[in-house]
């Protein structure tokens, strides 16, 4: 009853709202016969949708279309109250009526603006054959100290959600909270995402409302075949579900994706005992200052990524009890990330040869530069300039000029820095922001381009991957025999 409808960013109760506050206010200029049946439906739909969404959860959204309402609404009931007390109705001139009127829909009209800016997420329907679906682990390295705490004793944790391919689930079935495992959790991170961009929380509150396509703890597909599988690494501040649609879109076609969550890195990390570690990354504005610490968390983000692909191996092997036993081919592995996460993909690829593939979307590479990477890599970016960073591209060109296996850089026309992630489903469309491709596109795009590098890296599928990739964009390829 609350699932938001596509397109129209508006729940069934909240768009019974919406059009009752409407003819509300209209009634006022209906021809007289109609004006007090017009009045009479537009208070019977307006206020049980209200009562329903002062149950359920009123967005912010909908205040100024409730505030529109109320002002209209003593205006528009006069009329019928002094007809049934015998007292002449009075009304008010429509020079002096349209004014307030006008008022009144603005409020009404400023709804679904806002609603439309601030969106809860509507995901795309993933495309592949098999349904999705998804769990969270928790894994503690016994061999790291977390550097991050003073407590010697403290070891490295890092909490882990897989996308995976999925049985087809019950009609009905609830499908997985977006942000967390529960509205609490998604709460929390949700939050904790604003306040890091200094944003007022409640611009968002759509945002932990959101329900995926995947469901928790479904059955894994049937017919025992074994899922190449795909590490992700979130943005500076990000957590493992910030590529939400991207992860739901690869598994549908028979990847498993792990996305991370890098303590005291993220926003906000639940762990499973109910704690919530917060960021304690912060940048000093010193660009040479921030280079060497984004270089030091970038490194932490790599042995992350080199750990869970450890347990991931484990979990196939069956050390520990789970649905996915047996079906992880961690011998056909691919490594990925957005912003810092891309830089920290590229690290761990430099550092761990069982990856067999690397994909950077719009991270600048923090870090050593050596050794080289030896897999084929591809990073997707935005428009980038020398004068919009000056040392972006070369670092870039560098570390795949001196890869020793192919490597694809892909500038996507239309493309912010928020272009890879989710933002584009629940932020406003400015181009400065989520880029100029849209809530449709956005995800499509990153899901077609990466789509096409995995199965050719990891499932060797024929097919010409640069007239694919130059489809969506400005090609750049490097083969090993270019650098002379």
């Amino acid at each position: 009853m609350t699932e938001i409808v596509a397109g129209l960013y508006l729940s069934p109760p909240e768009l019974l709202a919406l059009l009752g506050a409407v003819a509300l206010v209209a009634a006022r200029w209906f021809p007289r016969a109609v004006r007090p049946r017009v009045t009479i439906a537009a208070v019977a739909v307006l206020v049980p949708s209200a009562v329903v969404l002062g149950v359920t959860g009123i967005r912010w959204q909908l205040l100024p279309v409730l505030a529109g309402a109320a002002v209209a609404l003593p205006f528009a009931l006069s009329p019928l109250l002094r007809r049934r007390t015998g007292r002449p109705a009075w009304r008010a001139r429509w020079w002096v009526a349209l004014p307030g009127s006008a008022a009144c829909l603005g409020l009404t009209a400023a709804g679904p603006v806002a609603a439309w800016a601030f969106p809860v997420p509507a995901f795309p329907e993933p495309t592949g054959r098999f349904a999705v679906g998804t769990r969270v682990m928790q894994w503690t390295d016994p061999e790291r100290p977390e550097t991050f705490t003073a407590d010697p004793h403290d070891r490295r944790t890092v909490v882990v959600q897989l996308w995976y391919p999925a049985r087809q689930s019950p009609a009905g079935a609830r499908r997985a909270q977006y942000l967390g495992r529960t509205e609490h959790e998604a709460r929390t991170v949700s939050g904790a995402l604003v306040r890091q961009v200094g944003l007022p929380g409640f611009l968002v509150d759509g945002v932990p409302r959101a329900r995926s396509h995947a469901v928790f703890d479904a059955p894994v597909a049937g017919g025992g075949e074994r899922f190449p599988v795909v590490l992700f690494s979130p943005g500076s501040g990000g957590v493992r579900t910030q590529n939400t649609a991207w992860a739901e879109e690869l598994a549908s076609h028979g990847y498993v994706v792990a996305g991370l969550d890098h303590p005291y890195d993220s926003a906000a990390v639940v762990l499973a005992d109910g704690r919530t570690l917060r960021t304690r990354t912060e940048s000093t504005g010193d660009r040479d200052k921030d280079d060497e610490l984004a270089a030091d968390w970038t490194a932490v983000r790599a042995a992350d990524l080199r750990f869970v692909l450890t347990r991931l191996d484990r979990l196939d092997r069956g050390e520990s009890a789970g649905p996915l036993t047996g079906r992880l081919d961690t011998g056909r592995a691919a490594v990925t990330g957005h912003s810092m996460g891309g830089a920290a993909a590229l690290q761990a690829a430099r550092q761990d040869r069982r990856f067999d593939a690397v994909i950077d979307l719009d991270g600048y590479p923090h870090g050593p530069a050596s050794p080289t990477l030896r897999q084929p890599a591809l990073a997707l970016t935005q428009a980038i300039t020398p004068d919009t960073d000056p040392r972006y591209l070369p670092r870039l060109t560098r570390a795949l000029e001196r890869n020793t296996a192919p490597s694809y850089r892909l500038t996507v026309p239309g493309a912010a820095h928020l272009t890879f992630m989710d933002g584009p489903l629940y932020l406003p469309p400015l181009p400065s922001v989520t880029g100029s491709l849209g809530r449709t596109d956005s995800p499509r795009v990153v899901a077609a381009t990466t789509l096409a590098f995995l199965n050719t890296t990891l499932r060797h599928q024929p097919g010409d991957l640069p007239g694919t990739l130059s489809a969506y964009g400005d090609l750049s390829v490097h083969h090993p025999d270019d650098t002379g």
